[in-house]
């Protein structure tokens, strides 16, 4: 579906779990992951009350979309310290002393990256990466 340089995608992820993904004119998307059932009646007290992150986890998705999830918003973070910071994708691969494929790669949160990796490119924007157990 296009609106005005809007557009939406309905997908499946698996398990059950379809994702709806916009794209807006100002390059920013927003992504809500719903869950169909046949019989609306037999789902109703089971989950009434209960959160997104409890089904999840009761669907045995739970890590896995948070995983994506997280990957997602770093990838993001990347990108918009990138454009904050005025590099290109070229001048990082520079910086980096690598591809402008390889900065494609850290830019996509399909691909799974090192955190050496993301550490060097969080240091050339003037940034760090915090990781902790909780």
């Amino acid at each position: 579906m296009a609106l005005a340089g809007w557009h939406a995608a309905l997908s499946p992820t698996g398990a059950g779990l379809w994702e709806i993904r916009t794209g807006f004119p100002t390059k920013r998307t927003a992504r809500v992951l719903l869950c169909l059932y046949q019989e609306v009646g037999a789902m109703s007290k089971k989950h009434m009350g209960s959160s997104i992150d409890d089904f999840l986890k009761e669907e045995g998705i739970f890590e896995e979309l948070q995983a994506q999830a997280i990957k997602e918003v770093v990838a993001w973070q990347l990108a918009e310290a990138m454009k904050e910071k005025k590099i290109s994708k070229a001048r990082m691969a520079e910086l980096l002393k690598t591809s402008r494929t390889q900065v494609d790669r850290l830019l996509d949160p399909e691909n799974d990256i090192t955190l050496s990796s993301l550490q060097r490119a969080a240091a050339m924007v003037g940034r760090k990466v915090m990781i902790e157990l909780v």
